[in-house]
């Protein structure tokens, strides 16, 4: 996620180089055919170019409020996944130290299910963010499981869903021995629950890609407009004092049509917020966050390192 007000140059020309460097040789080229034929008749009317321009903006608008609301989803998502990972974390240890008083109490059993519970509520959230990332560093988890839960959670295609089968085992193994009782076992559901929610709403958002046809037609008709600025712009100079100037429909092109070509790849880099870049979704961060959280409340004081920012960026 960038969190910093100003962009390096590279870090932009890295998204818009080929899309610019098209413009730039094209709108060359059509001034050198201009130049060396002197034909003035590849100088057009900047009328539907204009219209063009604006209607091209509408629909590189309507893409880019698209993908940022995609973006937004998954940031709520993770928000979601952060408040209630805190209550569950809160309803496991209040509610197995509230049975303290019962006659089956074992204070060592109690402690144990608080921490194999909490540390694999942590160990869900870095499943999500690597299942989601598509990424490998399943040895991540091995800290917060058992070698057993561990075996069994990384021989399992879905991680995240295998840990959460192994919460909920551990939910009605306590309340069978009596470390937890009455109710509590529902409302720890409900928290189990919450979070299957907002893993499957993440889900949906990393496998259903925004509408192909807006990326694709945007895509084209920011290429189409690319194409004919440059015999709009030569209208402004084939017929007047100024014609020793054509040669300016280069860093023109290059100017004008660039501000769409940013304002697409910025639509293109935020429709997909779970992909490890700079743009993505900081969900190093939050699972770092919650890790942290998560731990404190446990009583730990050796706490992993609160994320910070790398040049301006989240991750």
């Amino acid at each position: 996620m960038i969190i910093k007000r100003n962009f390096h140059p590279l870090r932009i020309w890295k998204y818009i180089h080929k899309q610019v460097l098209f413009t730039l040789i094209w709108a060359s080229i059509v001034w050198l055919l201009f130049y060396f034929t002197g034909r003035k008749e590849l100088a057009i009317n900047f009328t539907p170019i204009g219209v063009l321009g604006s209607a091209l903006a509408i629909f590189v608008a309507f893409r880019n409020n698209s993908a940022y609301g995609r973006w937004w989803e998954a940031r709520t998502l993770w928000g979601g996944i952060v408040n209630s990972s805190r209550v569950l974390a809160r309803l496991i240890i209040t509610f197995t130290d509230s049975h303290a008083h019962q006659e089956n109490y074992i204070p060592e059993r109690s402690e144990s299910f608080k921490k194999s519970m909490i540390y694999k509520q942590i160990a869900w959230v870095h499943a999500m963010r690597l299942h989601l990332r598509q990424q490998d560093q399943w040895q991540e988890l091995q800290a917060f499981l058992s070698d057993s839960e561990f075996q069994d959670v990384i021989s399992k295609d879905h991680k995240p869903n295998a840990i959460h089968l192994l919460m909920g085992q551990e939910i009605y193994e306590a309340m069978g021995n009596g470390t937890l009782g009455g109710f509590d076992s529902f409302q720890m559901e409900g928290q189990l629950l919450a979070l299957t929610n907002y893993q499957g709403g993440a889900e949906r958002i990393k496998n259903t890609p925004l509408p192909r046809q807006y990326d694709f037609f945007t895509r084209v008709f920011v290429i189409l407009f690319a194409l004919m600025l440059p015999f709009g712009l030569l209208t402004f100079f084939v017929a007047g004092q100024f014609s020793y100037l054509s040669w300016l429909i280069i860093p023109l092109s290059v100017l004008i049509a660039g501000v769409f070509i940013i304002m697409e790849r910025t639509g293109a880099a935020n429709e997909d917020p779970f992909e490890n870049r700079i743009t993505d979704v900081a969900m190093t961060s939050i699972c770092n966050t919650i890790e942290r959280n998560l731990r404190e409340m446990l009583g730990e004081k050796e706490l992993p390192p609160k994320s910070t920012p790398v040049n301006g960026y989240l991750y």
